[in-house]
C-alpha cells in the first residue's frame, strides 16, 4: 500500500490523499474496478493528445498514482464566478467530441463538471473508473442525463444545470436514442444513486429528449 500524507477530497467510492506537490494517490474504497486498468486507459488517451492527468505505472487494482493537478473543478469555477454554466456547457462538449475522435472509440461515462479540472494549461479531465469502449452516443447520453437530474432537483446548483445543459446540446446531434435510453438504464443500476436520483430519472430522460426534439 502506498504510503500517503493528508486526505485531498472524497468521492463517492474513493479517496485522493497527497503524495507530494507532485503526485496524488486516489484509491478505491470499494473495490468494485482495476486501477491498473484504468491508469492504462489515461496513458492511451493522453498519448493521443486527449486532457488527462499523467499517471505512474501500477498492477494495484485499488490504488492509483496520478499527476497533481492545481486548479478548480468547473463546478468550483462557477461558484467563484469565473465561468459562466453556458461557457461550462461549450467546455464538456468539446471534451467529449476531442474524446470521441482518439482512436478506438473510447468513452468516459461519467464527463460531468466534478470531474473537470481547469489548470492554467486547460482542462483536464478524471475519473476514468467508468471508462469503456463504445458508442459516442451513449457518453452524451450520460453526461447530458447526469445535469438534467441536477438540473430538475433541489440542490442550489439546479438553474445553472439546465442551462450548462442546454449549452451542451447545442447541437444534439451526436445524442442518439439509444444511447439515451441505455445511460438512463445505466444510471437507475448505479449503486451510488440516492433513491431522489433514481426517481428523477423518468423526467431527466424527457427534458434531455426535448432537446433533440427541437433539433
Amino acid at each position: 500500500m502506498t504510503t500517503t500524507g493528508r486526505l485531498l477530497g472524497s468521492g463517492r467510492t474513493a479517496d485522493v490523499y497527497e503524495i507530494d506537490e507532485a503526485w496524488v494517490l486516489r484509491r478505491d474504497r470499494e473495490e468494485w474496478g482495476d486501477a491498473a486498468a484504468v491508469g492504462a486507459l489515461m496513458e492511451y488517451v493522453r498519448g493521443h493528445g486527449y486532457p488527462v492527468p499523467r499517471v505512474r505505472p501500477s498492477d494495484s487494482r485499488t490504488e492509483l498514482v496520478m499527476e497533481r493537478l492545481t486548479g478548480p473543478t468547473m463546478v468550483q469555477a462557477w461558484v467563484a464566478g469565473s465561468m459562466t454554466s453556458e461557457d461550462g456547457g461549450a467546455v464538456l462538449a468539446g471534451l467529449l467530441r476531442r474524446l470521441h475522435a482518439v482512436p478506438g472509440r473510447v468513452i468516459h461515462l461519467d464527463l460531468h463538471p466534478e470531474n473537470v479540472v481547469l489548470t492554467d494549461a486547460g482542462p483536464r479531465v478524471i475519473d476514468w473508473e467508468t471508462a469503456e469502449r463504445g458508442e459516442p452516443g451513449l457518453d452524451w447520453g450520460m453526461s447530458a442525463i447526469i445535469l438534467a437530474q441536477v438540473a430538475l432537483s433541489d440542490e442550489p446548483y439546479a438553474d445553472p444545470a439546465r442551462a450548462m445543459l442546454t449549452a451542451l446540446l447545442a447541437d444534439p446531434s451526436d445524442l442518439t436514442e439509444e444511447g439515451l435510453v441505455e445511460a438512463r438504464r445505466r444510471r437507475a443500476a448505479n449503486p451510488t444513486m440516492s433513491r431522489g436520483e433514481v426517481e428523477v430519472l423518468g423526467e431527466a430522460e424527457e427534458l434531455v429528449r426535448s432537446f433533440m426534439e427541437q433539433a
